[in-house]
């Protein structure tokens, strides 16, 4: 049997840690103990995500209901993930072709505002400048970390506040990654939100996923495109090494079009067959109810 379960918790790998650390930090997870500093953020800040799960990746069963071993890569849950060592906008300055030692980023820029409010209604993740001063040129950069689907994780961490085994317990329950609406529901929006902006400006959006979510989509175009001319988005795949530290994996350009084909990543049925699946559950309209 192979299931997602836990691949880094609070900044670290779960099948590395011993019991004793399992304990602690379902505790945290259950909000019974203070949350451990993210090692992926600048400074000693906390970590913001309840449960404190950073990363999924699957598992085999193996004996005693224990994790045998992985079997695949890790999966991003967080995007505070996705800022381990500046990879990202030091990849991006590389691409575009800014000088690092003139290269600054803005990290959660306002970009729309509540008609209502007045209040920031939207942001962009990160912005790399090649300056400081003036009117530098910039480029947006929108990461988008994965939604899971499937029972939440409170019966996972109260299991392992008490257990103590040597290997971690093989995942109580049928979790994965809820590729759909990370992409379709979520991702896609954005981008047709701020890209066209973007391109009024003279700006382009950069946007970053993690392997297992690019090859969900499609994975890398048949002949990719690195023309920072020939299309309105620059993607970035990094992906999580057998180490931890996050490594560059892929690169390209797409249009904005081309961009939110990938992420509808479904095709439409034939009629016949939504027809067949329609006359399957067709219910009489007024069925129960008298008179009339």
């Amino acid at each position: 049997m192979i299931r997602y379960g836990i691949a880094e918790w609070f900044g670290e790998p779960f099948v590395e840690m011993t019991p004793a650390r399992r304990r602690a930090l379902a505790a945290a997870a259950l909000d019974d103990a203070p949350a451990p500093p993210c090692p992926f953020q600048r400074g000693s800040v906390r970590c913001s995500k309840r449960s404190g799960v950073c990363s999924f990746r699957r598992y085999e069963s193996g004996h005693g209901g224990r994790i045998s071993r992985p079997a695949g890569s890790p999966v991003i849950l967080c995007p505070k993930r996705f800022e381990h060592g500046d990879v990202l906008p030091r990849w991006l300055a590389e691409i575009v072709g800014f000088d690092l030692a003139r290269a600054y980023v803005a990290r959660e820029t306002p970009f729309m505002r509540s008609t209502a409010t007045e209040k920031a209604a939207g942001r962009i993740d990160m912005v790399l400048a090649n300056g400081k001063s003036g009117s530098p040129n910039w480029y947006g950069l929108e990461v988008q970390a994965v939604y899971f689907s499937g029972q939440n994780m409170r019966t996972e961490f109260e299991r392992l506040r008490t257990d103590d085994g040597i290997s971690p317990p093989f995942p109580n329950a049928v979790r994965r990654p809820d590729w759909r609406s990370s992409s379709a529901k979520r991702l896609m929006p954005q981008l047709q939100i701020k890209a066209p902006t973007l391109r009024r400006w003279g700006k382009k959006l950069a946007v970053a996923v993690d392997a297992p979510f690019f090859e969900a989509v499609g994975g890398a175009s048949k002949t990719p495109v690195r023309d920072l001319d020939d299309g309105e988005i620059v993607w970035l795949v990094p992906t999580i090494g057998e180490d931890g530290a996050l490594e560059r994996y892929h690169w390209e350009m797409l249009s904005l079009d081309a961009s939110c084909n990938k992420l509808s990543a479904a095709n439409t049925v034939k009629r016949a067959e939504f027809e067949s699946a329609m006359a399957a559950k067709l219910r009489p309209l007024r069925a129960g109810v008298e008179g009339g």
